[in-house]
Protein backbone atom coordinates (compact mmCIF):
# COMPACT_ATOMS: atom_id res chain seq x y z
CA UNK A 1 0.00 0.00 0.00
CA UNK A 2 1.69 3.22 -0.81
CA UNK A 3 2.14 5.30 2.26
CA UNK A 4 3.50 9.16 2.47
CA UNK A 5 6.31 10.72 4.70
CA UNK A 6 6.10 14.44 5.42
CA UNK A 7 9.32 15.81 6.93
CA UNK A 8 9.48 18.61 8.64
CA UNK A 9 12.96 19.26 7.23
CA UNK A 10 14.55 21.86 9.53
CA UNK A 11 13.72 20.09 12.68
CA UNK A 12 15.61 16.97 11.48
CA UNK A 13 18.41 18.66 10.09
CA UNK A 14 18.53 20.60 13.81
CA UNK A 15 18.37 17.83 15.74
CA UNK A 16 20.65 16.17 13.42
CA UNK A 17 23.57 18.65 14.21
CA UNK A 18 23.16 18.06 17.45
CA UNK A 19 23.09 14.54 17.63
CA UNK A 20 26.50 14.10 15.44
CA UNK A 21 29.57 15.20 16.58
CA UNK A 22 30.46 19.08 14.37
CA UNK A 23 33.68 17.59 14.20
CA UNK A 24 32.95 15.71 11.44
CA UNK A 25 34.12 17.84 8.28
CA UNK A 26 35.40 18.03 4.80
CA UNK A 27 38.60 18.60 3.67
CA UNK A 28 38.11 22.17 3.23
CA UNK A 29 36.92 22.56 7.14
CA UNK A 30 33.33 22.56 6.47
CA UNK A 31 30.81 20.50 9.01
CA UNK A 32 29.00 18.07 7.41
CA UNK A 33 27.40 16.05 10.61
CA UNK A 34 24.07 17.78 9.93
CA UNK A 35 24.13 16.37 6.24
CA UNK A 36 25.22 12.75 7.45
CA UNK A 37 22.54 12.81 10.47
CA UNK A 38 19.83 13.58 8.07
CA UNK A 39 20.59 11.58 5.48
CA UNK A 40 20.45 8.56 7.98
CA UNK A 41 17.32 9.82 9.56
CA UNK A 42 15.77 9.48 6.14
CA UNK A 43 17.28 6.25 5.53
CA UNK A 44 15.70 4.59 8.71
CA UNK A 45 12.32 6.38 8.47
CA UNK A 46 11.64 5.42 5.17
CA UNK A 47 12.35 1.53 5.52
CA UNK A 48 10.89 1.07 9.16
CA UNK A 49 7.85 2.88 8.37
CA UNK A 50 7.42 1.89 4.59
CA UNK A 51 7.10 5.37 2.48
CA UNK A 52 6.68 5.13 -0.67
CA UNK A 53 6.48 8.63 -1.60
CA UNK A 54 8.51 11.31 0.68
CA UNK A 55 8.40 15.32 0.87
CA UNK A 56 11.19 17.03 2.50
CA UNK A 57 8.54 20.12 3.88
CA UNK A 58 11.04 23.62 3.66
CA UNK A 59 11.11 26.42 5.59
CA UNK A 60 10.50 29.54 2.46
CA UNK A 61 9.56 31.85 5.86
CA UNK A 62 10.45 30.66 8.99
CA UNK A 63 8.48 33.66 10.46
CA UNK A 64 5.95 34.49 8.03
CA UNK A 65 4.84 38.50 8.51
CA UNK A 66 0.98 37.40 8.59
CA UNK A 67 1.59 35.49 11.45
CA UNK A 68 4.06 37.83 13.37
CA UNK A 69 1.53 40.74 12.00
CA UNK A 70 -1.11 39.17 14.13
CA UNK A 71 1.08 38.27 17.13
CA UNK A 72 4.31 40.09 17.31
CA UNK A 73 6.05 37.82 20.18
CA UNK A 74 5.31 34.67 17.52
CA UNK A 75 9.04 33.34 17.62
CA UNK A 76 10.43 36.73 18.60
CA UNK A 77 13.03 34.83 20.56
CA UNK A 78 14.59 33.19 17.74
CA UNK A 79 15.44 36.55 15.62
CA UNK A 80 18.99 36.79 15.38
CA UNK A 81 18.20 39.97 12.75
CA UNK A 82 15.28 41.78 12.35
CA UNK A 83 15.42 42.41 8.00
CA UNK A 84 13.18 45.49 7.26
CA UNK A 85 11.28 44.64 4.48
CA UNK A 86 12.12 40.45 4.20
CA UNK A 87 12.39 37.83 6.04
CA UNK A 88 13.80 37.72 9.84
CA UNK A 89 17.49 35.94 10.15
CA UNK A 90 16.74 33.03 12.48
CA UNK A 91 19.32 32.09 15.34
CA UNK A 92 21.28 29.17 13.01
CA UNK A 93 24.61 28.22 14.12
CA UNK A 94 27.28 28.98 11.75
CA UNK A 95 28.30 25.34 11.21
CA UNK A 96 24.75 24.31 10.68
CA UNK A 97 23.99 27.15 8.21
CA UNK A 98 27.06 26.31 6.38
CA UNK A 99 25.44 22.76 5.86
CA UNK A 100 22.38 23.77 4.46
CA UNK A 101 23.08 24.12 0.69
CA UNK A 102 24.97 20.50 0.73
CA UNK A 103 21.80 19.16 2.61
CA UNK A 104 19.70 20.60 -0.31
CA UNK A 105 22.55 19.10 -3.21
CA UNK A 106 22.15 15.61 -1.56
CA UNK A 107 18.20 15.33 -1.16
CA UNK A 108 18.34 16.36 -4.82
CA UNK A 109 20.43 13.97 -6.00
CA UNK A 110 18.82 11.13 -4.15
CA UNK A 111 15.35 11.97 -5.94
CA UNK A 112 14.05 13.17 -2.86
CA UNK A 113 11.31 15.89 -3.27
CA UNK A 114 11.50 19.49 -1.63
CA UNK A 115 8.68 21.57 -1.27
CA UNK A 116 8.11 24.94 -0.02
CA UNK A 117 6.42 28.00 -0.51
CA UNK A 118 6.91 31.36 -0.11
CA UNK A 119 5.47 33.50 2.79
CA UNK A 120 4.86 29.88 4.66
CA UNK A 121 6.42 27.74 7.30
CA UNK A 122 7.24 24.10 6.57
CA UNK A 123 4.43 23.65 9.15
CA UNK A 124 1.98 24.51 6.24
CA UNK A 125 3.41 22.60 3.67
CA UNK A 126 3.51 19.62 5.78
CA UNK A 127 -0.41 20.60 6.55
CA UNK A 128 -1.55 21.16 3.26
CA UNK A 129 -0.12 17.48 1.94
CA UNK A 130 -1.20 15.87 5.10
CA UNK A 131 -4.64 16.96 4.24
CA UNK A 132 -5.14 16.43 0.51
CA UNK A 133 -3.10 13.14 0.89
CA UNK A 134 -4.64 10.60 -1.41
CA UNK A 135 -3.17 7.58 1.25
CA UNK A 136 -2.25 7.01 4.26
CA UNK A 137 0.41 9.73 5.74
CA UNK A 138 2.88 9.97 8.48
CA UNK A 139 4.22 13.29 9.24
CA UNK A 140 7.90 13.39 11.09
CA UNK A 141 8.59 16.07 13.42
CA UNK A 142 9.65 17.26 17.00
CA UNK A 143 7.11 19.79 16.76
CA UNK A 144 3.79 19.06 18.77
CA UNK A 145 2.07 21.81 16.79
CA UNK A 146 1.69 19.41 14.22
CA UNK A 147 -0.54 17.25 16.72
CA UNK A 148 -3.41 18.75 14.93
CA UNK A 149 -3.11 16.68 11.74
CA UNK A 150 -3.52 13.35 13.91
CA UNK A 151 -6.54 11.50 11.90
CA UNK A 152 -7.04 8.04 12.15
CA UNK A 153 -9.86 7.51 10.03
CA UNK A 154 -7.57 9.03 6.66
CA UNK A 155 -4.43 7.65 8.49
CA UNK A 156 -2.62 10.37 9.26
CA UNK A 157 0.38 9.74 11.58
CA UNK A 158 3.01 11.85 13.97
CA UNK A 159 6.01 10.14 13.93
CA UNK A 160 7.61 12.32 16.95
CA UNK A 161 11.26 12.35 17.34
CA UNK A 162 11.41 15.01 20.73
CA UNK A 163 12.84 11.82 22.63
CA UNK A 164 15.51 11.07 19.91
CA UNK A 165 15.75 8.49 16.96
CA UNK A 166 16.08 5.81 18.84
CA UNK A 167 12.64 6.93 20.88
CA UNK A 168 10.44 7.44 18.23
CA UNK A 169 6.74 7.70 19.00
CA UNK A 170 3.94 7.11 16.73
CA UNK A 171 1.35 9.72 17.78
CA UNK A 172 -2.46 8.71 16.97
CA UNK A 173 -6.01 9.74 17.80
CA UNK A 174 -5.43 7.43 21.25
CA UNK A 175 -1.91 8.93 21.89
CA UNK A 176 -3.32 12.73 22.02
CA UNK A 177 -6.42 11.89 23.93
CA UNK A 178 -3.97 10.02 26.75
CA UNK A 179 -1.64 12.73 26.73
CA UNK A 180 -3.60 15.94 26.66
CA UNK A 181 -7.50 15.25 27.13
CA UNK A 182 -8.59 16.82 23.82
CA UNK A 183 -9.28 15.38 20.06
CA UNK A 184 -6.61 15.85 17.53
CA UNK A 185 -8.74 18.26 16.07
CA UNK A 186 -8.98 19.89 18.94
CA UNK A 187 -5.54 20.50 19.10
CA UNK A 188 -4.93 24.06 17.52
CA UNK A 189 -7.36 25.78 20.21
CA UNK A 190 -5.79 23.73 23.22
CA UNK A 191 -2.26 25.21 22.50
CA UNK A 192 -3.99 28.21 21.82
CA UNK A 193 -5.43 28.69 25.16
CA UNK A 194 -2.78 26.71 27.00
CA UNK A 195 0.30 29.26 25.27
CA UNK A 196 3.65 27.54 23.95
CA UNK A 197 6.55 29.73 25.09
CA UNK A 198 8.63 27.74 22.34
CA UNK A 199 6.78 29.60 19.41
CA UNK A 200 6.26 32.95 21.91
CA UNK A 201 2.75 32.39 22.18
CA UNK A 202 1.01 33.69 25.32
CA UNK A 203 -1.94 31.61 25.91
CA UNK A 204 -4.61 32.86 28.50
CA UNK A 205 -3.02 33.64 31.75
CA UNK A 206 -4.14 31.25 34.19
CA UNK A 207 -5.39 28.44 32.18
CA UNK A 208 -2.98 25.48 31.72
CA UNK A 209 -3.35 22.27 30.16
CA UNK A 210 -5.72 20.83 32.59
CA UNK A 211 -8.01 23.28 32.44
CA UNK A 212 -7.52 24.05 28.75
CA UNK A 213 -8.42 20.59 28.18
CA UNK A 214 -11.44 20.57 30.73
CA UNK A 215 -13.12 23.71 29.18
CA UNK A 216 -12.74 22.05 25.44
CA UNK A 217 -14.26 18.84 26.65
CA UNK A 218 -17.44 19.88 28.15
CA UNK A 219 -17.59 22.93 25.07
CA UNK A 220 -16.05 21.47 22.18
CA UNK A 221 -13.81 24.26 20.76
CA UNK A 222 -12.63 27.66 21.80
CA UNK A 223 -15.48 29.14 19.12
CA UNK A 224 -17.78 27.24 21.68
CA UNK A 225 -16.14 28.11 24.30
CA UNK A 226 -16.51 31.81 23.89
CA UNK A 227 -19.97 31.87 22.82
CA UNK A 228 -20.36 30.32 26.47
CA UNK A 229 -18.31 32.95 27.89
CA UNK A 230 -20.72 35.31 26.33
CA UNK A 231 -23.89 33.73 27.20
CA UNK A 232 -25.40 34.44 31.01
CA UNK A 233 -26.28 30.84 31.26
CA UNK A 234 -23.10 29.22 29.67
CA UNK A 235 -21.98 27.39 32.76
CA UNK A 236 -18.48 29.22 33.06
CA UNK A 237 -17.50 30.22 36.23
CA UNK A 238 -16.47 34.35 37.32
CA UNK A 239 -13.21 33.64 37.19
CA UNK A 240 -12.79 31.57 33.60
CA UNK A 241 -14.95 34.18 32.43
CA UNK A 242 -12.33 37.14 33.76
CA UNK A 243 -9.75 35.14 31.89
CA UNK A 244 -10.87 34.93 28.57
CA UNK A 245 -12.32 38.53 28.47
CA UNK A 246 -8.80 39.34 29.63
CA UNK A 247 -7.16 37.84 26.71
CA UNK A 248 -9.87 38.57 24.06
CA UNK A 249 -7.69 40.60 21.61
CA UNK A 250 -5.16 37.00 21.78
CA UNK A 251 -7.97 34.83 21.11
CA UNK A 252 -9.95 36.95 18.21
CA UNK A 253 -5.89 36.24 16.08
CA UNK A 254 -4.28 33.17 17.49
CA UNK A 255 -6.16 30.70 15.98
CA UNK A 256 -4.60 32.22 12.85
CA UNK A 257 -1.42 31.66 13.57
CA UNK A 258 -1.85 27.94 15.37
CA UNK A 259 -3.66 26.08 13.19
CA UNK A 260 -1.29 24.85 10.10
CA UNK A 261 -2.75 26.24 6.53
CA UNK A 262 -4.06 23.40 4.38
CA UNK A 263 -4.89 24.82 1.32
CA UNK A 264 -2.03 25.96 -0.56
CA UNK A 265 -1.27 25.83 -3.72
CA UNK A 266 1.44 22.92 -4.04
CA UNK A 267 2.66 20.48 -6.63
CA UNK A 268 1.04 17.52 -6.55
CA UNK A 269 2.99 14.29 -5.63
CA UNK A 270 3.68 13.61 -8.80
CA UNK A 271 4.59 17.10 -10.05
CA UNK A 272 6.66 17.07 -6.93
CA UNK A 273 8.20 14.06 -7.61
CA UNK A 274 7.55 12.17 -4.42
CA UNK A 275 7.76 8.51 -5.51
CA UNK A 276 10.68 6.97 -4.03
CA UNK A 277 12.97 5.24 -6.40
CA UNK A 278 16.93 3.96 -6.44
CA UNK A 279 19.12 6.45 -7.37
CA UNK A 280 20.93 5.56 -10.21
CA UNK A 281 23.15 6.79 -13.22
CA UNK A 282 24.83 10.48 -13.02
CA UNK A 283 23.14 11.35 -9.88
CA UNK A 284 24.02 7.88 -8.34
CA UNK A 285 27.79 8.18 -9.59
CA UNK A 286 27.78 11.83 -8.17
CA UNK A 287 26.40 10.91 -4.61
CA UNK A 288 29.07 8.24 -4.48
CA UNK A 289 31.65 10.82 -5.74
CA UNK A 290 30.46 12.89 -2.82
CA UNK A 291 30.59 10.64 -0.54
CA UNK A 292 34.58 10.65 -0.43
CA UNK A 293 34.82 14.07 -1.19
CA UNK A 294 32.30 15.60 1.58
CA UNK A 295 33.38 12.87 4.06
CA UNK A 296 29.36 11.41 4.21
CA UNK A 297 30.68 8.15 5.60
CA UNK A 298 28.39 5.09 5.03
CA UNK A 299 25.58 7.89 5.46
CA UNK A 300 25.40 8.00 1.52
CA UNK A 301 25.53 4.14 1.17
CA UNK A 302 23.04 3.36 3.77
CA UNK A 303 20.44 6.20 2.21
CA UNK A 304 20.87 4.45 -1.65
CA UNK A 305 20.58 0.86 0.30
CA UNK A 306 17.45 2.02 1.57
CA UNK A 307 16.11 3.53 -1.90
CA UNK A 308 17.51 0.55 -3.67
CA UNK A 309 15.06 -2.07 -1.64
CA UNK A 310 11.73 0.81 -3.56
CA UNK A 311 12.86 -0.80 -7.05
Amino acid sequence: MPRLMLLDTASLYFRAFYGVPDSIRRADGTPVNAVRGLMDMIARLITDYEATHLVACWDNNWRPKWRVDLIPSYKSHRVAEAVADGPDVEVVPDPLEAQIPLIRRVLELAGIAVVGVDHHEADDVVGTYASQAPFAADVVTGDRDLFQLVDDDRGVRVIYTARGMKNLEVVTDVVVVGKYRVLPQQYADFATLRGDASDGLPGVAGIGEKTAASLLGEHGSLGGLLEAAEAPDGGLSATVRAKLSAAADYLKVAPAVVNVVRDLKVPTLEQAGAELRPVTGDSRAELERLATEWNLGGAVKRLLDALDKLG
